[in-house]
């Protein structure tokens, strides 16, 4: 039997998506535990790499990490993976408002999951977009920056949306689905 997957996270409601995203049938056990792990610079997929090394370092096991990134066309991709410190210090009014005086609201939502069986395996990395565009924060205010992207062929924030709608076209659900798949494929 295969030793359960260690999801790094202390964020309950990414949890909640991930496991609904995997599924009841996701052959591996999945459990989270939040472990302070460095913030990193660079780019998405440098940071998402020494991010799943160090956390396979201290969990000694199989680990899956996150790192998302919300990427606005008009300034170039920024502030992609320290989205996490301008949500934290403008709020979804604030991300929105960062906008004003641009023409190109168009954003792109990154997510990557990296994946090792352990410390010293092979990083897997899997990638999910989803295009939108960066609007008026609209909905619930209980799930980061969901209030302020609407997603590419919807007239809903990804916080009006119901859960189950968000989880089928989400930058998250790609990358979970990614994962999944390489799991099946290693149960073969």
């Amino acid at each position: 039997m295969s030793k359960p997957i260690t999801f790094v996270t202390g964020n309950a409601k990414k949890l909640e998506e991930v496991i609904a995203i995997l599924g009841a049938t996701f052959p591996r056990q999945l459990i989270a535990k939040k472990i302070d792990l460095p913030e990193l610079q660079g780019e998405i997929d440098d940071i998402a790499r020494k991010k799943c090394q160090e956390a396979s370092r201290q969990v000694r096991g199989p680990v899956l990490v996150e790192d998302t990134a919300l990427c606005f066309n008009g300034m170039k991709g920024l502030p992609g993976p320290y989205i996490k410190w301008f949500l934290d210090k403008l709020g979804p009014e604030g991300l929105w408002q960062m906008l004003h005086g641009f023409e190109d609201y168009s954003a792109e939502a990154v997510c990557t999951f990296a994946f090792s069986e352990g410390e010293g395996e092979e990083v897997h990395l899997f990638y999910g977009r989803t295009p939108g565009t960066i609007v008026s924060p609209r909905g619930p205010r209980d799930f980061g920056w969901d209030p302020c992207f609407q997603p590419e062929g919807y007239t809903e924030t990804y916080a009006e949306m119901l859960k189950a709608e968000k989880n089928k076209i989400s930058h998250r659900f790609r990358s979970v689905d990614l994962f999944r798949e390489f799991i099946l494929k290693q149960k073969t």
